[in-house]
């Protein structure tokens, strides 16, 4: 419903919005509300709330001249409109606006402000320095679904064990399949938290979903498996997002967190070892939080293999990076089989260049050994062969 505005009105963005839901359906506890002045500066100084773990203030405090204006005027127990993509997101009952330093809230949600660092830049836009405390009702409160969903999986699995993965899968690779059966082996169920991207660099969550899905269907045993949508707001970023997910984990039933050696993909800005060092720092949030190998291939094992476990070291090792996968996706090229699972890079690759062939059949016909039936082909089914072609090693 869009708003008549008749209230003072602030504009937030989708990332504002999706934390200030996750919030609302209680997946932040021990955080239930918005920080005021107090409170905050108590979260700063302590990462405690009542005695658990919270990284950082969760504060209100959207950038841009308007809403600076509009905080400005704010008194206490005044209602206000908060607007999200020109539909009306909430109200909320004023409790107290205060000034903070956008910097030093990146620097707790980042651990670095370096704008070379990938989220600080674009968080930086995002903040004002005005935050805003109060009581808010959405203007549109769901049942959270997803809630239901892992209830009555563990209900049907008799699963005492539930175990979390957070991943984006931009694109799922072998690394990510090894990553996942390791964490199902030792688990009733496996719910799988799917982030969903805010910007358009990245596949669509539908994409991936669907590319997630079929390697679930196909190769592992799928009542055992949830994939669930999360919202990738801001606050899942830097080398604090562990403690968030151990959060929304144990809010959601988990009872355990597995979380990749290169967790959040931002290994470049801390210490090797910083995952362990803020394991170890986590307090009163009832998960089992454990850290995987990080896997690479090897070409002399011939074979996916733990960093540990491997004697050849780094001259005979490919790591997985997504980003880069991603380029080769990007660029219309079928990653290496050793990289991608075959079905899932012939699939992504007809997604993202989709009728890039002036006659597929003809091209078909003339590149594989074809019965001389009359069929039908698709991309996907060229990709397929011509992946086969590619492993074919009879003549190299």
């Amino acid at each position: 419903m869009t708003s008549s505005r008749k209230n003072k009105t602030l504009f937030i963005d989708k990332e504002a919005a999706s934390a200030l839901e996750l919030l609302k359906d209680k997946l932040l506890y021990p955080a239930t509300h918005l920080m005021d002045e107090k409170t905050s500066k108590t979260v700063l100084k302590t990462g405690l709330i009542n005695g658990k773990s919270f990284p950082f203030p969760f504060v209100l405090a959207p950038s841009g001249k308007e809403n600076e204006k509009v905080l400005q005027t704010l008194t206490k127990g005044e209602e206000i409109l908060i607007i999200c993509e020109n539909e009306e997101f909430a109200t909320l009952i004023v409790d107290e606006v205060f000034q903070i330093d956008p910097i030093e809230r990146i620097k707790h949600i980042y651990g670095t402000d370096d704008l070379n660092h990938p989220g600080v830049p674009s968080t930086l836009k995002r903040l004002g320095s005005l935050a805003i405390s109060g009581e808010y009702e959405l203007s549109q409160s769901n049942p959270n679904e997803n809630k239901q969903k892992i209830k009555t999986a563990k209900r049907v699995l008799g699963a005492k064990h539930v175990s979390s993965l957070f991943m984006a899968a931009n694109p799922l690779h072998r690394a990510h399949e090894r990553l996942i059966r390791q964490t199902l082996d030792t688990t009733d169920l496996l719910v799988i938290f799917l982030l969903k991207p805010y910007n358009k660099k990245d596949l669509s969550y539908e994409i991936r979903k669907e590319a997630l899905d079929f390697f679930i269907s196909n190769f592992l045993p799928k009542n055992r498996v949830l994939v669930l949508p999360l919202e990738n707001s801001y606050i899942f970023a830097g080398y604090n997002e562990i403690i968030i997910d151990a959060i929304v984990a144990k809010n959601y039933g988990c009872n355990r967190l597995t979380v990749g050696r290169n967790h959040a993909g931002l290994g470049m800005f801390y210490d090797s070892n910083s995952n362990k060092s803020i394991i170890d720092n986590v307090v009163g949030i009832d998960i089992e939080i454990s850290i995987s190998s990080e896997y690479v291939y090897c070409n002399k094992c011939t074979t996916l293999v733990s960093t540990h476990t491997c004697p050849h070291g780094q001259h005979h090792q490919i790591s997985y990076h997504a980003d880069s996968i991603l380029e080769l996706l990007e660029s219309g090229i079928l990653p290496p089989a050793v990289l991608m699972r075959k079905e899932i890079s012939a699939f992504l690759l007809s997604k993202l260049k989709p009728n890039r062939f002036k006659n597929l059949e003809k091209l078909y016909s003339d590149t594989f050994a074809v019965e001389g039936l009359l069929e039908e082909h698709n991309e996907k089914d060229f990709y397929l062969e011509l992946m086969k072609l590619y492993q074919t090693t009879s003549l190299t």
